[in-house]
């Protein structure tokens, strides 16, 4: 049998996309200042993060599930993201989504990039309303580490050979729980503890630090 070359997980909002979906969903709802203030003190650390997720979805109460379309038509990608996704795939690595935001749009995503697995909050939907719910465990910081250690077990991939991107504090325990951490655009706490940091929105840098790193 022949193994993947590596395991590479991603964060989705403001990683893989340019926007922080919940944001742009209170948009919807006349929201959004409220919920961004929270958005941003959960990325910056400041606030646990299952929690903030609960206070604002509970924002997005009566949005209409079809009225989502319009944030993701197009799919706001980041530079980079098809041709880095791409390659990765010709190396034969495979490539996960593990996200604090929605399947409604990482799985969309996750077909739109080929991805090999996406895991993400679901939101609770009754109606074609949004009932300001979200279904089952929140994908917290703990989860997401956890995700990264599940994936690489299930496909044979030793840690040593594992990567995690993200811009957030929740992607922290991701980042050091992988063998190589790259901060994309992040913020300062997550800069802190990764192994590389990309500041300019290009996501096939993402290459160039596996190649430093020697895992490409």
């Amino acid at each position: 049998m022949k193994y993947p070359s590596g395991l590479i997980v991603f964060d989705m909002d403001s990683t893989l996309i340019g926007i922080e979906c919940i944001d742009e969903i209170a948009r919807l709802n006349d929201c959004y200042t409220k919920v961004a203030e929270i958005t941003k003190a959960a990325m910056e650390g400041k606030l646990d993060f299952s929690e903030s997720l609960r206070q604002r979805v509970a924002c997005l109460k009566g949005v209409s599930e079809s009225s989502l379309q319009a944030l993701f038509n197009p799919i706001p990608l980041h530079p980079g993201a098809k041709e880095l996704f791409s390659t990765l795939k010709e190396k034969g690595w495979q490539r996960a989504i593990v996200s604090g935001g929605f399947t409604w749009f990482a799985d969309r995503l996750s077909a739109e990039l080929q991805a090999d697995a996406v895991i993400a909050n679901q939101l609770e939907v009754s109606d074609g309303l949004l009932t300001g719910r979200v279904l089952g465990d929140i994908v917290d910081a703990s989860i997401k580490a956890s995700s990264l250690q599940a994936l690489a077990k299930k496909w044979n991939i030793p840690m040593s050979k594992t990567v995690a991107v993200g811009d957030g504090a929740n992607d922290a325990m991701m980042l050091e729980q992988a063998a190589v951490g790259i901060a994309y655009q992040a913020k300062p706490s997550l800069k802190r503890i990764a192994d590389y940091c990309i500041d300019e929105p290009d996501l096939r840098q993402v290459l160039f630090c596996l190649e430093s790193s020697q895992l490409i």
